[in-house]
């Protein structure tokens, strides 16, 4: 496996628009966990986009293009992909820690850190200052208003909800959100885009949890709270769900693969921003994100997991 390397960068002639989705030759992802390295292989073995994946952690880029590696090498050895189509998506991915450095002469970029609204807002205004002023800037928040993202930037008409579903080289759906002052030109490159990755796409209003997380966090959220007042055990309420509303997993395991950190924060959102208590956030699962039991990625959530 060959290392991130650093892109050298080049400040392109200014222009206000991208018109259309062939503009888009330069992508960034901001963010290189779960979320954000999906993002960056489907950008690059779908749109054929170069792509910068950024993070402040030099490590966590490291992981992610062996990650990256790995993902590559299972394609090839299931046919997906040949071994030269491959070579030409890790190509294509680079690493950069200087999110200022990484996004000045990009066409477009999605946000993918973690549902932290003052973290956000942060990198949004680094992302306003220091790319382009044709660039559309894009997050791939789950629950966060779009409306208030895009105000800490200059050019809340470029700024979108572009929500990917995890897995994102798997799952199909892309969320799009357009924000108060989102502009027509914006939300049909930005679908345009979804649409080369392979996409299909859904339009949502700028409310809390969109559509999909509007919907799951409290079927998941009830889930938990079933568990927690014992009218069931993990392996039942999650069977009962499998066997009984034919889904592929039950809403415990599916905590577990999104991140029970996730699923609070996005519960939080719902409840503090809709007042109702329908949306409060079960105690059970407030005590295991306190624990530090957040799922498959720590290998222990409501299940146990083999590193």
């Amino acid at each position: 496996m060959i290392p991130f390397l650093l892109r050298s960068r080049v400040v392109p002639t200014v222009r206000q628009y991208s018109t259309s989705v062939s503009d888009v030759r330069k992508f960034a992802v901001v963010g290189a966990g779960q979320m954000g390295v999906g993002i960056a292989i489907v950008a690059a073995a779908k749109a054929g986009l170069d792509v910068t994946l950024v993070d402040s952690s030099q490590n966590q880029l490291d992981r992610a293009a062996k990650f990256i590696d790995v993902m590559m090498k299972k394609d090839v050895l299931k046919g997906k992909i040949t071994e030269d189509e491959a070579a030409d998506v890790r190509k294509r991915i680079v690493g950069n820690t200087n999110l200022a450095d990484a996004v000045r002469d990009i066409d477009f970029v999605v946000e993918a850190v973690s549902e932290n609204p003052s973290l956000k807002r942060d990198i949004f205004k680094t992302l306003d200052a220091n790319s382009p002023a044709h660039a559309i800037l894009a997050t791939n928040t789950s629950s966060i208003s779009i409306t208030k993202i895009a105000a800490s930037t200059t050019r809340p008409e470029k700024v979108v909800g572009m929500h990917f579903m995890n897995p994102v080289p798997v799952m199909k759906l892309v969320e799009l959100i357009p924000g108060l002052a989102t502009n027509a030109e914006t939300m049909k490159l930005t679908t345009d885009l979804a649409h080369k990755m392979g996409k299909t796409t859904t339009e949502s209003k700028d409310m809390p949890g969109f559509v999909a997380n509007r919907v799951l966090m409290p079927y998941i959220n009830e889930a938990v709270m079933v568990l927690q007042e014992s009218t069931a055990t993990r392996e039942d309420i999650d069977t009962t769900m499998k066997l009984g509303t034919n889904v592929p997993m039950g809403p415990l395991t599916l905590a577990d693969f999104i991140g029970l950190d996730t699923c609070l924060a996005i519960m939080r959102v719902l409840h503090t921003q809709l007042g109702d208590d329908k949306y409060r956030p079960a105690p059970l699962l407030v005590k295991y994100v306190d624990a530090g039991w957040l799922g498959k990625k720590v290998g222990r959530g409501f299940y146990e997991y083999k590193k």
